[in-house]
């Protein structure tokens, strides 16, 4: 079980955590206070992990441009901030694949471009990651990912070269950074993978729908 991995990271919106409807409730939020027509779940989940100004450009489309966008992204985040852990639940089979991990004794964490302040408060809501060895975020340091800086200092935190983990991600830049940093990449297809987005083209090593997949993989 697992002996291929001596060390796992994970990125976190659309890989541990389903964050889409806490983000999507800010964006409709500001879409109310701002009488504009609000967007549905299917919709805002395609871009939950772009950031706050792809959200935007969904939510206000060509109006977007009669706003201040720096003040609304502010306001986004102010609301996003206060109800950060509303609606956000791990994905399915995800608690289970660390426990797996640590009963295994193989280190893990995080590598993720959520910006620190966000992403602090909302791992404090899951006692799940507090076994979790480097919480990497998009401004610990000067680059993020699809560098692999990143990935490097989250290899370093947990005391496993780089070319002994595996990452997994559901996005490109993910998979970019991985290899890069010469880790052994996985795309994940339960995230916010778009429908044209065919993450077969990504250049990752494995491909798993579902989370204890990786068990199987890393025998």
């Amino acid at each position: 079980m697992l002996s291929a991995a001596k060390g796992v990271l994970f990125d976190l919106d659309g890989t541990l955590l389903d964050t889409a409807d806490d983000l999507g409730a800010a964006l409709n939020h500001l879409l109310n206070v701002y009488e504009f027509p609000v967007v549905s779940s299917k919709e805002y989940r395609l871009v939950a992990s772009d950031g706050v100004y792809p959200l935007l450009e969904l939510g206000f489309k060509q109006q977007l441009g009669r706003f201040d966008k720096e003040v609304l992204r502010q306001e986004f985040l102010d609301y996003y901030l206060a109800n950060i852990a509303n609606h956000t639940q791990l994905f399915p089979g995800i608690e289970q694949l660390l426990t797996l991990i640590e009963q295994a004794n193989i280190p893990w964490g995080i590598v993720t471009n959520k910006p620190a302040f966000l992403t602090d408060p909302l791992l404090l809501h899951f006692k799940q990651f507090k076994k979790s060895q480097s919480n990497i975020s998009g401004d610990t340091i000067k680059e993020r990912k699809p560098h692999p800086a990143p990935m490097l200092l989250a290899s370093k935190e947990i005391g496993i070269s780089a070319e002994h983990i595996w990452y997994l991600g559901d996005a490109k830049r993910d998979i970019d950074a991985g290899n890069a940093a010469l880790m052994t990449t996985v795309a994940v297809k339960w995230g916010y993978i778009k429908q044209f987005d065919d993450c077969s083209k990504w250049q990752a090593d494995h491909i798993i729908s579902n989370p204890l997949e990786l068990i199987e993989i890393t025998k």
